[in-house]
């Protein structure tokens, strides 16, 4: 049988990683005023105040209908975008703009790939809204989608200051816990951009791509089960930078599809040609529920999908929606196996500092701010030396047969105790395996014992620390269930000790 490469094991440290808390920061500082849309016209120095004023304003004073300048040329996105930036660059006037034809267009070199405007609104539309019958139906179809999407980030905007302010009070109290357990939340798409924008800048991606234990496990499995991929058709659900899609593709697939709806997608369809590997490799924008794949079904999905305490950010229930509307009868999805397990943790210096510290501050009571502080979940890189009970593992996912309702559960579990101290915190990681019809198993870890990642481990901290002997077994019943507020997010309810604490992941 053979052996698992582990690339989660203890060895040299990665460089410390970016904290949440940067998060946080952009978020608060997004509180503020909101700014006012300028839209610079292709033709004269007018400024309009969004995109589709500005096509309007093409369309009635320039009589240059955009749309139909895509559909005339059979543009693309890549020859959207250059177009849009050669007539920024060139000045071109609307008589030589209409003179253009054939196949030597003159936007056609790469050098009009390079943004003539910074951050310019016009390059951000997708090429596929702009199709219609006729330039009036494409201006007002875009005129009525920019509204509704403006309203609609609005309202989502509006939703996670409501959820970061008083996030708390509305789901921690245990009727609206009972209820969650069992039914499945779901994602309002108007209400998810927020998420997939925080993705659309570089730096998470550089955090992930250094993170050596994830992405070389990636590497490793592909690279090293090369039969498995040989001539194969392979999804990328959520597909980033597509580093795991150009794996793939040296790996031998025949075809690789990328799919993820945040902008860095145009970021990697710069890397996929930088590396010569257009031919295989397709990327396409969009949630992989609203996509049309170029084929009917495939042999592989391939994704990164993992959030803290494995289940954050939901983006598995893509994996699954993908799995059962494209995957092949004998396909498979990979990673193919998870699980979740927990230990117990004795820090008393943390817990002083973080649930203690409010008995007694400069003199004065403060403790029920506990009530605040105790249910955020803290995802941290623990120090090994606290943990203070063997681990168990309280869910195991088989990636090909799990199902949604699965992703939300109650578990019982046991700590069996290796140490005479104080029980300050439950701590919770996962483990990752690349199993299933591989010659070369390989397994990555994101436990305290083991070289740490940028997933880190989530914490629990008790109100109140247990005494614990060595020997002791201390048991407990988890709960896991979306929040019904941000369905992206996690409530987890734990009862150990008679005590009962409920928490957010978020």
């Amino acid at each position: 049988m053979a052996e698992y490469t582990d690339l989660g094991g203890a060895g040299d440290e990665l460089p410390e990683l970016s904290d949440s808390e940067d998060e946080d920061q952009w978020m608060e500082e997004d509180d503020g005023q909101e700014t006012e849309e300028r839209v610079s016209c292709l033709f004269c120095d007018r400024f309009l105040c969004s995109v589709s004023e500005t096509l309007l304003h093409c369309r009635v004073d320039h009589d240059v209908s955009v749309a139909d300048l895509v559909k005339k040329h059979r543009l693309d996105d890549y020859g959207y975008i250059k177009m849009i930036n050669y007539i920024r660059t060139a000045k071109c006037s609307v008589e030589s703009l209409a003179s253009c034809s054939g196949d030597g267009l003159p936007w056609s070199g790469d050098e009009f790939m390079k943004p003539a405007l910074p951050d310019d609104p016009l390059l951000q539309i997708d090429v596929t809204e702009l199709g219609g019958d006729t330039a009036d139906d494409n201006v007002s179809t875009w005129v009525r989608r920019a509204q509704q999407a403006e309203e609609n980030l609005s309202r989502a905007m509006e939703d996670l200051r409501k959820l970061k302010t008083f996030a708390q009070g509305l789901v921690l109290n245990s009727d609206v816990i009972q209820k969650c357990v069992g039914s499945v939340a779901e994602l309002r798409e108007d209400e998810d951009e927020a998420y997939f924008s925080s993705y659309g800048h570089y730096s998470i991606h550089e955090e992930m791509l250094k993170d050596k234990v994830r992405t070389e496990s990636y590497r490793d499995f592909m690279f090293g089960n090369p039969d498995l991929f040989k001539d194969t058709v392979v999804l990328d659900v959520g597909c980033g930078t597509g580093i795991l899609s150009m794996f793939a593709a040296r790996s031998g697939a025949r075809k690789v599809i990328g799919v993820d709806q945040s902008d860095i997608i145009y970021h990697a369809m710069d890397i996929v040609r930088a590396n010569n590997l257009e031919d295989t490799i397709t990327l396409i924008k969009g949630r992989i529920e609203d996509v049309e794949l170029p084929v009917e079904k495939v042999d592989i999905i391939i994704s990164e999908w993992m959030g803290y305490f494995l289940l954050f950010e939901s983006m598995l229930d893509s994996v699954i929606f993908a799995r059962e509307r494209y995957l092949a009868e004998r396909g498979s999805v990979y990673p193919d196996l998870c699980t979740i397990s927990l230990a117990a943790v004795s820090d008393s210096e943390k817990h002083q500092d973080r649930i203690a510290y409010w008995d007694d501050v400069y003199g004065f009571k403060m403790s029920c701010m506990k009530k605040a502080v105790i249910p955020e979940a803290v995802v941290e890189v623990l120090n090994p030396e606290t943990v203070i009970s063997e681990s168990t593992v309280i869910q195991t996912l088989d990636c090909n047969a799990v199902t949604l309702s699965e992703l939300e559960f109650s578990a019982d579990f046991t700590l069996k105790i290796t140490a005479n101290s104080y029980c300050t915190a439950v701590v919770g990681y996962f483990d990752i395996f690349f199993d299933r019809a591989c010659t070369n198993k390989v397994m990555f870890s994101t436990s305290p014992q083991c070289t740490k990642t940028h997933w880190k481990q989530t914490v629990f901290f008790l109100e109140n620390p247990i005494p614990v002997q060595s020997g002791d077994e201390l048991p407990g019943r988890i709960t896991v269930c979306k929040n019904k507020k941000d369905p992206r997010a996690l409530i987890v309810t734990l009862n150990i000790a008679d005590g009962k604490q409920t928490y957010c992941v978020q």
